[in-house]
């Protein structure tokens, strides 16, 4: 069911930052840092897959994420609800159902076998197609998902997620170049609010995060060395 309700953008941010710290999806490690995907450190890391296991938030979250796609993009401009591989499919699963529309996943490459496909379920060509995913750091995952899908003829220019990094200014930019609008919950900057406000870490490491969100190239770079 689509919800009705339509809490602030900012009291968004701030409970959805609050119920990632209260299930520790959030993790700060300053004396031995996180290595992201890319290969690069990070005192940071979150991990949006255990909203899965918490039901109240994760219905909470799905709310939120429901509302955020039809205030910020519209009320009758999707035709299906596609996921990524892996962590997208379920939160996609759980919109679609709230927006009643179909489902799809796409897969991060071709399976090798079958029919060879990269998109799992009814995708159809004109279908305007929004991509739901757990989260973005820079945006660049998002496009080869993004390509996959318009490769059916359908068109994709929304991607919605639960976490966006929100550190790195070249993101908007590669998704905006690409014809895709970025739609989120919070930031790091709002975990980090929250994180203060609750005292859930020590200030030397809130301090040390601070730093790294201000300029993480210039942190990860020091650490490469």
């Amino acid at each position: 069911m689509i919800p009705t309700t339509y809490p602030t953008r900012a009291e968004i941010a701030r409970l959805t930052a609050r119920m990632l710290l209260e299930i520790r999806a959030v993790n700060f490690n300053t004396e031995q840092p996180y290595t992201l995907a890319s290969g690069l450190p990070s005192p940071s890391y979150i991990d949006c897959r255990k909203l899965i296991s918490y039901p109240r938030i994760r219905s909470t979250l799905m709310d939120f994420l429901t509302i955020t796609i039809l205030r910020d993009a519209g009320f009758e401009v999707f035709d299906n609800i596609a996921g990524g591989e892996t962590a997208g499919i379920p939160f996609a699963a759980l919109v679609a159902e709230r927006m009643g529309l179909p489902m799809t996943y796409v897969r991060k490459k071709p399976k090798g076998y079958g029919r060879n496909a990269r998109i799992e379920g009814e995708m159809t060509e004109g279908q305007r197609v929004l991509l739901v995913e757990d989260l973005t750091t820079d945006g660049g995952s998002k496009l080869s998902f993004v390509d996959a899908i318009r490769e059916t003829g359908a068109t994709c220019g929304h991607t919605a997620v639960i976490f966006y990094y929100g550190i790195f200014p070249e993101t908007e930019k590669t998704l905006g170049d690409h014809g895709v609008a970025l739609h989120h919950l919070c930031t790091w900057w709002d975990v980090l609010d929250e994180a203060k406000a609750q005292g859930a870490f020590t200030p030397e490491t809130l301090t040390e995060v601070e730093t790294f969100l201000r300029d993480p190239r210039t942190w990860q770079k020091a650490r490469m060395n």
